[in-house]
């Protein structure tokens, strides 16, 4: 899948390093991606993400780079749940934005459900942000749902429908 500015496609063995400094190993991004710090690249483990066909990497299109991940999961009939983290030293460019534009289009069209759902940890506005510039809208809020890094969290939960 191909944006203007993005390739959504599988992640490769070769992304271990660019996987371990976006993401594993970017405190930012661990407060609102639920994913297992990693102290050093070779702490990360990406065959799980290569193996899971639904799990894809966003790289920047001029140099193929990962900077993010995005997927897809709990598919329930016609439904699915859609997940996103990238890089904070790529935040506030919009690049989630049209990469979940992207993976929509992917998921109503391609895969032919009728309705994607994404959620947030509360006070995520950035999250909220992108949902909302997707169409997306607010479903529900559920409380105290996960506990992660020592706190329990409350998920917002938003949909669109095809």
């Amino acid at each position: 899948m191909e944006t203007e500015r993005l390739i959504i496609d599988r992640i490769r063995k070769t992304d271990r390093d660019d996987y371990f400094h976006c993401i594993s190993h970017d405190r930012k991004v661990l407060e609102t991606f639920i994913c297992r710090y990693a102290e050093t690249p070779q702490e990360v483990n990406l065959e799980p993400y290569i193996a899971n066909e639904k799990m894809f990497a966003i790289r920047l299109k001029e140099t193929e780079k990962l900077i993010g991940i995005i997927l897809y999961f709990d598919e329930k009939d016609d439904s699915c749940e859609i997940g996103y983290g990238i890089g904070s030293e790529y935040w506030n460019n919009g690049y989630v934005t049209e990469a979940v534009q992207r993976l929509l289009e992917y998921l109503f069209e391609e895969k032919g459900f009728r309705k994607v759902y994404a959620s947030f940890f509360k006070g995520n506005e950035a999250s909220k942000r992108v949902m909302e510039k997707c169409g997306m809208t607010y479903e529900r809020t559920s409380e105290n749902e996960l506990e992660y890094l020592g706190k329990s969290r409350d998920l917002i939960y938003y949909s669109v429908s095809r």
